[in-house]
């Protein structure tokens, strides 16, 4: 997963606030890995510039799915920077939902992670049929984190309850034994969620 220069949708004000001052200035400085030709798509994702976005995809010479930074595809940035439009766009291309960046993430995962909520509903709705959605919301990284994972840790309330009423698990474990609610500080709304709907799971 890429770093974006802020953190769950909020820009960084110490270390990185140089780097917050070149992003709103367009002036994002890309992997040095990037391939040339995908330059363009992950500069447009990476400031939100829908317009450039579109242009760079008409004039794409290669895969829409193709890594373009850190294993990310364009859709992974456009949902780790939360740019809502961008991902309109790249969805109505046909951009795929499930590809994998080099920690196992999907583009689901960073939305969740960033607090995204109109995303992770776009993405949720926008999945073929139920086995889609299904797949997605339990897909893991490389930490065994699903996408209720990464939600819980940002403690983004209206993503989880998203997540749970889709049929995200609340009692799958990572691979370091948490389940989702233990992610969440204990007094937490969003704790008190997650728990809620793994007590229903297990009450069953």
């Amino acid at each position: 997963m890429a770093v974006p220069g802020r953190h769950n949708g909020i820009m960084e004000d110490d270390e990185n606030e140089e780097e917050g001052l070149f992003e709103e200035e367009g002036l994002v400085e890309l992997d040095s890995d990037t391939p040339p030709h995908l330059r363009p798509l992950a500069e447009a994702a990476q400031v939100g510039d829908v317009n450039a976005l579109r242009h760079a995809l008409d004039n794409l010479n290669g895969s829409i799915d193709e890594p373009v930074e850190d294993g990310d595809t364009v859709l992974h940035l456009a949902c780790l920077y939360g740019y809502l439009p961008c991902v309109q766009l790249l969805l109505a291309r046909g951009v795929n939902m499930e590809t994998k960046d080099e920690d196992g993430a999907i583009p689901l995962h960073d939305a969740c992670a960033g607090g995204f909520t109109e995303i992770v509903r776009l993405l949720i709705n926008s999945a073929n049929n139920a086995d889609c959605v299904k797949r997605m919301l339990d897909t893991v990284d490389i930490e065994g984190d699903t996408p209720l994972h990464h939600a819980a840790r940002g403690e983004h309330v209206d993503v989880i309850q998203l997540l749970l009423a889709a049929g995200a698990s609340p009692t799958k474990a990572n691979i370091y034994g948490k389940i989702p609610s233990e992610l969440s500080d204990p007094e937490s709304q969003a704790r008190m969620i997650i728990e809620a709907a793994a007590n229903s799971v297990t009450c069953r």
